[in-house]
């Protein structure tokens, strides 16, 4: 059953041959690709964007691997590439990360241009998808992310989150490689546990080895009664999702009373209070979250560098340099939520009178 559930995940980007098994969740996930990168490009830096999940960092220091935070472009949070160019051709570069759906603004890194920087540069591409893997499926994306989705199978290494957008619960994340041969890496002797078959077992290619089934049985039986097509259930859920992301930002962006700082690629939306200046905005911004929870409106809150906002937004010029905004934050990634975008926006702004 878990071979048949990677095997629709691994096909959503066009691997039919390929290395891949669930873990316990993106974290393991991602230290298994990092983990082969070092294996492969041992001692070689990790790069990533500083709006990638904090865990890349994390996992380096684990793996005893240098790591880089680059730059994120002000229009709309992704990988600056001309600072990614200008760090890989000092050389020394292992892995580039390519965050498709940060968890904090949804944004999904420019993968064709980061794939184009690999040619010349020979580091490996590892896609972190655990947000936004599965919209690769939807309708509805900017002709920017559609590319981005389109280019995943070019990759060296893939990370969805089943637990996400998945709809499974806690404890199911899944790694893929396009380059089967890496399961050498993981080779050891175990003959106490895998002799009934010679082929090779999922617990041989696993860092955590022993395993529950219980999240690979419940994916297989999600994907039976949703399969991973374009144009079935499934993509029309995520397709929902977005539209609904894209109604509320249009909503708060025709109002005078609120900043988007750029759309969402995929469906997260954030957003700030208008205001004399970043601290005003971010005192609005923690105001306005606990009255909407008192309303059972149930936002998150995000800092965000100011320079996402137009220069002189919060006042002087100069406040858009290193400082930051205290924002708010919704996740529309239910496909009921377009049906309550309404009743969100009346919510939020009586949270904000």
């Amino acid at each position: 059953m878990e071979r048949e559930a990677v095997a629709q995940i691994a096909a959503t980007f066009g691997w039919h041959e390929f290395l891949g098994h669930l873990t316990g969740g993106g974290t393991v996930a991602n230290l298994e690709a990092l983990w082969v990168a070092g294996r492969l490009k041992p001692g070689k830096t990790i790069l990533a964007s500083a709006d990638s999940h904090y865990t890349h960092k994390r996992i380096s220091a684990v793996l005893g691997l240098p790591f880089e935070a680059l730059p994120t472009s002000r229009e709309d949070g992704r990988i600056d590439i001309a600072a990614l160019e200008q760090r890989a051709a000092i050389g020394d570069i292992g892995c580039v990360v390519a965050t498709l759906g940060t968890t904090g603004t949804g944004a999904v890194d420019p993968l064709p241009e980061i794939l184009r920087l690999r040619e010349r540069f020979r580091f490996r591409v590892h896609v972190d998808g655990a947000y936004g893997g599965y919209f690769g499926l939807a309708d509805n994306l900017t002709p920017a992310a559609r590319a981005a989705f389109d280019c995943i199978g070019s990759a060296d290494s893939v990370v969805i989150d089943p637990h996400k957008h998945g709809l499974q619960p806690y404890g199911c994340g899944c790694v893929l490689f396009a380059d089967p041969s890496v399961a050498a890496l993981y080779k050891h002797d175990s003959p106490y546990t895998y002799f009934t078959s010679k082929d090779l077992h999922l617990g041989e290619v696993s860092l955590e080895c022993s395993r529950p089934g219980a999240s690979a049985v419940a994916l297989w039986a999600t994907q039976r009664l949703l399969p991973l097509v374009r144009g079935g259930e499934f993509a029309a859920d995520l397709s929902s999702s977005r539209s609904a992301a894209l109604e509320l930002t249009r909503r708060l962006s025709e109002h005078p009373r609120w900043l988007v700082p750029f759309p969402p690629a995929l469906d997260i939306v954030v957003w700030a209070p208008r205001a004399g200046s970043a601290a005003e905005a971010s005192a609005m911004s923690q105001k306005i979250f606990d009255r909407a929870a008192a309303n059972d409106l149930h936002l998150a809150l995000i800092r965000l560098p100011a320079r996402y906002f137009e220069p002189g937004t919060f006042g002087q010029p100069e406040e858009t340099g290193e400082g930051s905004v205290l924002c708010l934050r919704s996740v529309l990634m239910k496909p009921e939520h377009a049906a309550w975008v309404g009743e969100i926006f009346d919510r939020l702004m009586a949270s904000s009178d």
